[in-house]
């Protein structure tokens, strides 16, 4: 497993290339909201924050995605958000987080969210739980090595036509905007390894169940 060095992606973040990193899906005037991408720096490795929501939800049941929801009038910021969010759905408290920098909003036509990625590193991690237990029902702590392994690395196509890139780990399937966003940052971030972008993978049925299109 690697321990990556953060302060590289905290220079890249401040960068124009940032941009590229969501350039696909540029804000488009929708509700504001964020999302934390928590990066975990054990002794030996470096882990991202990623939940598994509820399986009963209405939109987006039993998908992992990030910490994050709306930004609230009270929230002085995206920044604010993220942490706001990050600390009700999981526990991770806003001092335990040293933010690197933030993505440009992206667009999440499903939900008509202009959403920003607020990228930080975790230096003290620990076990997180499920706190707003209606709405997420496990924490995972995933090795970057492993997302990042081509082995783990598919192209998910939607029967709408959409496609794009995704992370198999075991039982959990990252896709759509999470698994977006983890694609940007990591060729933001210089660590991305070559790997098939043809290798085709369904989206598992209970993910398009109910799902707004």
């Amino acid at each position: 497993m690697t321990r990556f060095d953060l302060e590289p992606l905290r220079t890249a973040l401040a960068g124009p290339e940032a941009a590229a990193a969501v350039a696909s899906r540029r804000a488009a005037g929708g509700r504001p909201a964020a999302v934390l991408i928590a990066l975990a720096q054990y002794p030996q490795a470096t882990s991202v924050v990623l939940v598994e929501k509820d399986a009963r939800l209405r939109t987006h049941a039993g998908q992992v995605a990030f910490p994050g929801g709306g930004i609230e009038p009270a929230d002085v910021s995206a920044v604010a958000g993220a942490l706001r969010e990050a600390d009700e759905e999981v526990g991770l408290a806003p001092s335990e987080i040293d933010v690197l920098g933030v993505l440009p909003p992206a667009h999440v036509r499903a939900s008509d969210f202009d959403v920003t990625a607020v990228v930080g590193a975790w230096q003290a991690p620990r076990p997180l739980v499920p706190v707003d237990v209606g709405e997420i029902a496990a924490v995972h702590s995933v090795p970057l090595d492993v997302l990042l392994d081509p082995a783990n690395r598919v192209t998910w196509r939607h029967e709408s036509g959409f496609e794009g890139p995704g992370f198999v780990v075991g039982e959990l399937f990252v896709w759509g905007f999470t698994a977006y966003l983890l694609d940007g940052l990591f060729d933001l971030a210089g660590w991305t390894r070559p790997w098939r972008r043809e290798r085709l993978a369904e989206i598992p049925e209970r993910f398009l169940r109910g799902r707004r299109r």
